[in-house]
């Protein structure tokens, strides 16, 4: 995945059903511009896989791709693993479109999720699939991310980066702009803090979480309305990582506001 000023240098690799009916669904379609250009599937499990291929033709048929039986060994080379299932589709690259032109798109009374610092495509992904199962409206990025390994962060998300509307912005921009929507910022952070359940997280809500090693930008920190805390049990002095905070954050959030 890319900004409005890149272009994209490869074709993404979308490994097994999950992750590419993602990229196939309609609901996506008002955000997301990404296509499945070609499906391969494996011709030895043609059989065992007649209703997922029934599919893939049908939606082949709608919008224009092809869907085409290859031997294992091709789709073992093709991929990084055996993980596929029979089945990978080569993708065109998605748009994250600017946050700074598309502040129209963000809702009124919206939760909405500042990553900044996660430094692994996986923990990313898990990431991304907590704060959808939490129902975010949306996650804005910086501009260096780990979306430009599209394929590998579907299947971690389990799709739902697809699924999710995402934007580009510099940490630093971030805040002021949702700020300038109504919008209370609140960061991850256990410096100058308040306890998770005893913070208000009601909408409309940024989120800021940053990684386990980097964290939120002091620049960014500067700018919150509150810090919240996930207090920890026993003697534990580490660190959650991303994907187990925002989960732990984002249906706090979601209770709060239910």
């Amino acid at each position: 995945m890319h900004d409005e000023n890149t272009t994209p240098e490869t074709p993404d690799l979308f490994e097994g059903m999950t992750a590419i009916s993602a990229v196939l669904d309609d609901s996506v379609r008002d955000f997301n511009d990404r296509r499945v250009l070609t499906v391969f599937v494996d011709k030895t499990r043609m059989d065992k896989k007649a209703r997922e291929i029934g599919f893939l033709n049908r939606r082949a048929a709608e919008l224009g791709f092809t869907v085409q039986p290859v031997h294992p060994d091709d789709l073992d080379n093709l991929t990084s693993g055996k993980t596929h299932g029979g089945i990978v589709a080569v993708c065109s690259d998605r748009t994250l479109p600017l946050l700074s032109e598309s502040m129209d798109k963000i809702k009124e009374g919206g939760f909405y999720v500042l990553l900044e610092g996660i430094e692994d495509p996986y923990n990313f992904g898990y990431t991304v699939r907590s704060l959808y199962a939490a129902g975010a409206d949306g996650v804005i990025l910086p501009p260096r991310n780990w979306m430009g390994v599209a394929g590998l962060v579907a299947r971690s998300s389990a799709g739902t980066s697809e699924k999710m509307p995402m934007f580009v912005a510099e940490p630093s921009e971030v805040i002021p702009l949702f700020k300038s929507k109504g919008y209370r910022a609140v960061c991850a952070e256990i410096r100058d803090s308040v306890d998770l359940y005893e913070a208000d997280l009601t909408l409309p809500l940024l989120l800021v979480i940053g990684g386990e090693k980097r964290g939120i930008s002091r620049g960014v920190l500067s700018e919150a309305d509150l810090n919240v805390r996930i207090g920890y049990h026993g003697n534990f002095r580490g660190s959650l990582s991303s994907a187990a905070s925002a989960a732990v954050l984002a249906f706090e959030v979601g209770r709060q506001n239910s």
